[in-house]
């Protein structure tokens, strides 16, 4: 823009004119542009040169003109003449520099009206506004977007993005006189053009393909990924019974009933209470398949009353193995507890995950609903009358997922029960196995330590918060946020293996001790601090195929090969290049203590993906979004 008042030192030029002693008004007075245009006149509707108001000096007296009129012509003569050279000066600047961003720049016009200036105050050097304070005393100042710099005229940019002050939620840049805010990959801009939220719709909708890669068995038709394939289509129980189906849990290809059942459970719970987070994305039908996907392959599972397979895959053969779940060819044995072999909590986590699967079906297909519902009943008997450690049942089991207690998922499979049902049974049932366990403070939220949800759902269902909010408050929630190791950037830090799991599982926890009306505000930002760490917080995200800079080499086999006709083998393992195949909406394991990550996909600390770290992490967003939709986090448009 035009100098407002450009330091040509008007006044050093002889040109200073006492102010008459009662012709200038007292007061302050700012001399800047004149935006509407209107210019001040005289009487007879004509532009006045020589009005105070125009030339910033008194109105002088007749007696004073007459004496001294040649030399105030000659005086007047060359202001006009000083005028009109700066005025084509800054019209002849002003095409020159056209800025097309439609910025403003305090050497350029852009994209204004003709304007009116008034003349510069006699002695006034301000680069852009001059106030004066008293007679020939003036004080500058400066437009929006700037500030004055050290000689006290001149005006320099402001960098908002440097000190601060910018108010952008993500990212900054500074432009001459103003700044932008921008979102990173995965966010969204919102109207006040500062605010950035997660697309959470987004991250439901990849998280539930995550699932759909991990299936086993014959894929149906509408099958959304294209380079997966029919697989063990031939897994079988002791007897010829059909154990096809279900989901593979991490990067290998075992079909492991822990976590798979916890996992169910707690998809399950996220979708019941935060229904309209999935419709919002649009992902309700999705939902509703991956968790039939779950239950059907249970129901296959139960092979009698007291008999449930828990285990499908020899792990020793399965590590040994690098390549497609569909081109597996090596013996899968199946593993199952009975009445001599008992597996109180693999079953009892089965139970519950049925029955909160009849909950979720009930209004959309009730005779299923009611099958799961019945199955959910014989699980819990069979699993309560025959008590024991699926892992000390079964040994195979013990050497990827060892059980440490069952008490905790029968109390969870109660409260299931009595919440599909409402028969106080149930209930007596939940209250007997949670007083005969010890309650200390929960290590995590996860496959192993259901506890902090039974406790949940025990405040939910019983509504004795003197009972049972501190066994969720002060023995888990709050121990997180105050008492555990958190990293330099805030991800609280739990244990280096899949450091995120354990910090969206609370986080998720935490959402639900909001949902049910304690800590809300408290509890809700901490939640989504965690979880928008893994999102891009730091700068990267943690969900393969979301945000900015995510992670291209998880530890997962099928990722990682290459396309068909190809073979796939170990040495796809330690190839440095992303994965050729995606696994969208994959959550990875994390970094370490002190925020750093390796993407190596032969690093299973950082880079493990399971089906029980996206279990907590997708119920968790669910509920962030469903908050957010309620306006109790981040009252937004989207």
């Amino acid at each position: 823009m035009t100098s407002l008042f450009p330091s040509n030192k008007v006044g050093q030029a002889s040109l200073k004119l006492e102010n008459m002693q009662n012709g200038h008004a007292k007061g302050k007075k700012d001399h800047k542009v004149d935006i509407d245009n209107n210019a001040k006149t005289s009487n007879n509707g004509n532009a006045n040169p020589l009005s105070p108001s125009n030339v910033g000096v008194g109105v002088l007296k007749s007696s004073f003109l007459a004496r001294h009129a040649k030399l105030f012509a000659f005086v007047v003569g060359i202001v006009l003449a000083l005028v009109a050279v700066g005025i084509a000066v800054g019209v002849v600047i002003g095409k020159g520099n056209n800025n097309k961003g439609g910025v403003k720049d305090k050497n350029t016009t852009i994209d204004e009206p003709t304007t009116t200036l008034e003349p510069v105050p006699v002695g006034c050097q301000c680069e852009h506004i001059c106030t004066e304070i008293s007679p020939d005393v003036f004080e500058c100042s400066c437009q929006v977007g700037y500030e004055l710099d050290t000689d006290g005229l001149s005006c320099k940019d402001i960098d908002e993005c440097v000190n601060g002050t910018s108010g952008c939620d993500h990212t900054c840049t500074n432009t001459v006189g103003s700044y932008t805010c921008s979102c990173r990959t995965g966010s969204l801009m919102q109207p006040d053009q500062h605010t950035c939220v997660y697309d959470y719709n987004d991250v439901l909708s990849k998280s539930i393909l995550f699932y759909d890669a991990q299936r086993s068995g014959k894929m149906p038709d509408d099958y959304r990924i294209d380079w997966r394939r029919d697989s063990a289509v031939d897994d079988h129980g002791d007897n010829g019974e059909d154990l096809s189906g279900g989901y593979y849990d991490a990067g290998d290809h075992l079909k492991l009933g822990l976590p798979m059942a916890w996992s169910a459970g707690v998809l399950t719970w996220g979708f019941i209470e935060f229904r309209d987070a999935y419709e919002s994305a649009g992902e309700v039908e999705n939902m509703l398949s991956v968790i039939k996907w779950f239950t059907d392959y249970f129901i296959k599972c139960h092979t009698d009353t007291n008999e449930f397979y828990v285990h499908v895959g020899s792990v020793t053969l399965d590590h040994q193995y690098w390549g497609r779940a569909d081109d597996m060819t090596m013996e899968r044995p199946a593993y199952k507890v009975n009445e001599t072999y008992p597996g109180s909590d693999c079953v009892g986590d089965t139970a519950a995950a049925m029955a909160a699967a009849s909950i979720a079906f009930r209004d959309y297909d009730s005779t299923y609903s009611d099958i799961l519902l019945e199955e959910a009943r014989s699980l819990y008997t069979f699993a309560s009358n025959y008590t024991g450690k699926y892992s000390d049942s079964v040994a195979e089991a013990k050497k990827v997922y060892e059980s440490s207690k069952y008490q905790d998922e029968l109390t969870w499979a109660a409260c299931w029960l009595y919440k599909a049902t409402g028969e106080q049974y149930y209930l007596d049932e939940a209250l007997v196995w949670f007083a005969a366990a010890p309650q200390p403070k929960s290590y995590a939220f996860g496959w192993d330590d259901t506890s902090v949800g039974h406790r949940l759902l025990l405040l939910e269902l019983t509504g004795n918060s003197g009972t049972y909010l501190k066994y969720v408050t002060t023995k888990f929630v709050d121990n997180y946020m105050d008492n555990l190791p958190k990293t330099p950037l805030g991800l609280v830090f739990r244990n280096e293996w899949g450091s995120l799991r354990y910090a969206s599982a609370a986080a998720f926890a935490a959402l639900m001790t909001a949902h049910y009306g304690y800590q809300t505000t408290e509890y809700i930002d901490w939640a989504a601090s965690q979880l928008n760490y893994a999102l891009g917080d730091t700068g990267r995200s943690f969900v393969v195929g979301f945000g900015e800079n995510p992670p291209e080499r998880p530890h997962h086999r099928g990722s990682s090969c290459p396309d068909r006709p190809e073979e796939c083998k170990f040495r796809h393992l330690n190839l440095d290049a992303p994965s050729p195949q995606p696994l969208t909406g994959a959550l990875v394991g994390g970094p370490n203590a002190n925020d750093e990550y390796s993407d190596d996909r032969s690093n299973y600390y950082t880079n493990e993906v399971t089906l029980d770290y996206n279990a907590g992490f997708q119920s968790a967003i669910a509920a962030i979004r469903h908050f957010q939709l309620i306006g109790l986090y981040k009252n937004v448009t989207v």
